[in-house]
């Protein structure tokens, strides 16, 4: 589904060049659910808005199911975010001035999808999160693992062949957080939806079935926990 090759991130100051990716190399099959984790500075979320299409490497190569994404248009780059990807942040991204229905309804809106059809696919939408109740509320009315449930919601609606998560479940608490995971591993698991999320946090981590470890921009370990897991189930 993905390939990079030798791809690299860096800003050039004056006679410096500093690396936020460095030489990075992954293979990401359709349907794994993944997990990066390393510490803050680490480039997480430049490789997460690179898979995204909402950046660009500085250098290397991007394939995703095997079209060239680092030669393509600024515009089909665009069509292939909007089409294939969504995107789930930890500061929520609802707009509080719209409704929850109005939230979910709005990458329909930037697709140009026909009304009745987009009405359609929000209540299916609404129904499938158990939200029906609160499409009239804003956000500011909503816990945040409501307000997250509804940032799901919102990203699925055009039915994504990948989401990435960028910290998911980092403003919530501990049940809150669970059951945000617990969404995310069945889309995985029952509708093959591939998943990629940034986290701090082991346990989060713990859902998926691939770690993908940074450090200082560069992929340092795969599965750094597995000999702790195997540790802690014998």
């Amino acid at each position: 589904m993905i390939k990079l090759r030798n791809i690299d991130k860096y800003i050039d100051k004056r006679f410096q060049r500093t690396f936020i990716l460095k030489d990075i190399n992954l293979d990401i099959e359709e349907g794994e659910f993944i997990t990066v984790m390393g510490p803050s500075g680490a480039g997480k979320s430049t490789l997460l808005n690179i898979l995204g299409f909402l950046d660009d490497p500085s250098e290397g190569e991007y394939y995703f199911y095997d079209e060239a994404v680092h030669s393509l248009s600024e515009k089909r780059k665009s069509d292939y975010h909007k089409s294939h990807i969504g995107f789930v942040f930890q500061a929520y991204h609802l707009i509080d001035e719209l409704t929850v229905y109005e939230n979910i309804e709005m990458p329909l809106l930037y697709r140009k999808v026909r009304g009745k059809q987009r009405k359609a696919m929000v209540a299916d939408m609404l129904d499938r999160f158990n939200i029906v109740a609160k499409k009239d509320l804003f956000p500011p009315q909503l816990s945040g693992g409501q307000q997250q449930v509804v940032g799901v919601a919102r990203a699925l609606i055009g039915n994504p062949k990948l989401i990435l998560a960028d910290e998911p479940t980092g403003n919530l608490h501990s049940e809150q957080s669970e059951e945000i995971m617990e969404l995310f591993t069945k889309l995985n698991e029952e509708e093959g939806v591939t998943i990629i999320q940034v986290t701090h946090s082991e346990k989060m981590a713990g859902y998926g079935n691939r770690i993908i470890n940074l450090k200082d921009g560069t992929v340092v370990e795969e599965n750094p926990y597995e000999d702790q897991k195997v540790d802690m189930e014998s």
